[in-house]
């Protein structure tokens, strides 16, 4: 049991499959599990470097209020919704079905997480309107990632974090590929005054102030 995160994935069940649900968060994951329910999306990946450093940077600057864009399976979702207690959090992916699991947690008990289906270039969300914003595994994949740097740079009172893949993989819905350079021009150019940089494994992690 050790390698879920409990907590968060008894609150999906309790919010996707109350039937399952038991007394306390343990037995409400075995009961899940004992039914063939398959909850791997809630595996913990607080080791991952990349995950790692962004939570050190999160806890550096104590959002009180976060939108992470591309949330997807969760990767960074869970681990930063189970070391920052602190912090409301936003949710946008353009898939229903991630939207749906996050807002299944959120039924579950873990209400200080929402969560919509969106494109981060069409959000209708005013200027400054996060302390923070995360966008993580996605440059990489978009069409026009200048657009989504704008917005995202738009929407954060204190800080962007970014992270991307520092070097080719064989992914192919990897379409871009970054270095300091371009990043750097990336967010300098959607207005970001202050642009920084951190390297964890086959990683950047980018910090950009407004």
């Amino acid at each position: 049991m050790g390698t879920y995160y409990v907590g968060l994935a008894a609150a999906w069940v309790r919010g996707a499959r109350p039937d399952l649900a038991r007394e306390s968060d343990t037995a409400t994951v075995e009961a899940a599990l004992a039914a063939g329910v398959r909850i791997q999306r809630f595996k913990q990946t607080a080791a991952l470097p990349r995950v790692r450093r962004v939570l050190g940077i999160l806890k550096g600057f104590a959002p009180r209020t976060l939108l992470d864009v591309g949330s997807g399976r969760g990767v960074f979702l869970w681990p930063l919704l189970d070391e920052l207690p602190q912090v409301a959090v936003t949710a946008v992916d353009v898939l229903p079905h991630r939207v749906a699991d996050i807002e299944a947690v959120r039924r579950g008990g873990v209400e200080r997480v929402r969560a919509m289906v969106g494109d981060v270039t069409r959000l209708d969300l005013p200027e400054r309107s996060f302390d923070v914003v995360t966008v993580l595994e996605v440059l990489e994949h978009l069409g026009d990632p200048g657009a989504a740097a704008s917005a995202v740079v738009r929407m954060a009172r204190t800080a962007v974090i970014a992270t991307v893949p520092s070097r080719a993989d064989e992914n192919p819905e990897h379409i871009n590929l970054f270095d300091r350079r371009s990043l750097t021009t990336l967010f300098s150019a959607a207005g970001a005054r202050r642009v920084r940089f951190e390297s964890v494994l086959n990683h950047l992690v980018v910090v950009a102030q407004p």
